[in-house]
């Protein structure tokens, strides 16, 4: 396995992993284009966050994608777990543990103060392999969001 940070180059190698991930969360609206531009100006600003792709045999099999954001409740910067995939078939290999260990020690070396990511409700799998990684719920807080117009 070949574990890299990704750049502006690998684009085009991480679109289709995008579009299996939203497939299988059942995301709505993927649109290459766009999201293409979106991973584009996330790439060229590491201030913004960083992505890791890992390949087999120059295939790419998983991302993961790491956004900063800053935090007086944290007291500084934080990241969040915006993507996370690996293909069906290269699960329980030790993909995950790498992009996920990688990201861990990247968002460290940029003074983050914690990691955060959201997962579906009925992801029990994920939730166990979280949890084996030390990540537990955050009690008594829940998600809430709304989409602001595009300019």
């Amino acid at each position: 396995m070949n574990l890299h940070r990704a750049g502006p180059a690998d684009i085009p190698a991480l679109l289709p992993l995008v579009e299996r991930y939203w497939a299988f969360e059942g995301l709505d609206g993927f649109q290459a284009d766009s999201l293409g531009a979106a991973l584009d100006r996330l790439l060229a600003s590491p201030e913004l966050g960083a992505a890791w792709m890992a390949s087999e045999d120059r295939r790419a099999v998983g991302y993961l994608v790491v956004v900063f954001v800053f935090s007086l409740e944290h007291h500084g910067l934080t990241a969040e777990i915006d993507e996370f995939f690996v293909l069906e078939d290269h699960r329980g290999a030790g993909i995950g543990s790498a992009l996920l260990a990688r990201a861990e020690a990247e968002s460290a070396l940029r003074g983050c103060s914690n990691i955060s990511l959201q997962i579906g409700d009925d992801d029990g799998r994920a939730l166990g392999f979280y949890r084996r990684h030390g990540y537990m719920p955050r009690a008594g807080f829940r998600l809430l969001e709304k989409d602001l117009p595009r300019r």
